[in-house]
C-alpha cells in the first residue's frame, strides 16, 4: 500500500520553504555620523531567510532593508530594482559600501561578516562611510 503522505525530500527538510515564526525587524543607526540607516530592517539570519533575501519584491521603501548575517557576498540576479549595500565586520564596523548595485550583479567583501541591503540612496542619505560604527536596536516586543 502506498504511503498517503510522501516524505519531503532531503532538500526540503534541510531548507524548508517557510521559516517558522514572524520576521524580526531592527532599527539601525550610524552612531559615527548620528544618522539613521533604517527603522524597518528585516533580519535574515537563517538559511531559509538568507536564501530568499529580497527575491520576489518589487522594491524597498525608505527606511526598509534586509540585514543578512552571516554573509560576505550577495548577487542581484532576478532582482527588479537596484540596491545600496553596507558590509559590516563582527563589531558592526563598516568595511565597505557599494551604492546603486543594479540587477544582475555580484558584490562582496571577504572581510565582512554581514551585509545590509537598502534602497538606492540610503548610503548617501545617512552619509555612511567605511570605518563608521552602526548600532542595532530590536523593534520586537
Amino acid at each position: 500500500m502506498a504511503d498517503p503522505q510522501p516524505k519531503p525530500s532531503l532538500w526540503r527538510r534541510v531548507f524548508p520553504a517557510q521559516e517558522p515564526g514572524p520576521a524580526r525587524f531592527l532599527r539601525i543607526r550610524n552612531i559615527t555620523r548620528q544618522t539613521e540607516i533604517g527603522a524597518g530592517i528585516e533580519v535574515a539570519d537563517t538559511a531559509a531567510r538568507r536564501n530568499k533575501g529580497l527575491l520576489g519584491r518589487t522594491g524597498l521603501e525608505p527606511g526598509e532593508g534586509l540585514w543578512i548575517v552571516p554573509c560576505e557576498a550577495v548577487h542581484t540576479f532576478a532582482m527588479k530594482f537596484s540596491l545600496d549595500l553596507i558590509y559590516l565586520d563582527r563589531k558592526r564596523r563598516v568595511v565597505k559600501v557599494r551604492g546603486d548595485v543594479r540587477p544582475g550583479r555580484i558584490s562582496g567583501a571577504f572581510r565582512s561578516h554581514s551585509v545590509i541591503e537598502l534602497p538606492t540612496g540610503a548610503i548617501a542619505a545617512s552619509q555612511t562611510q567605511r570605518g563608521d560604527i552602526l548600532e542595532f536596536d530590536s523593534l520586537d516586543s
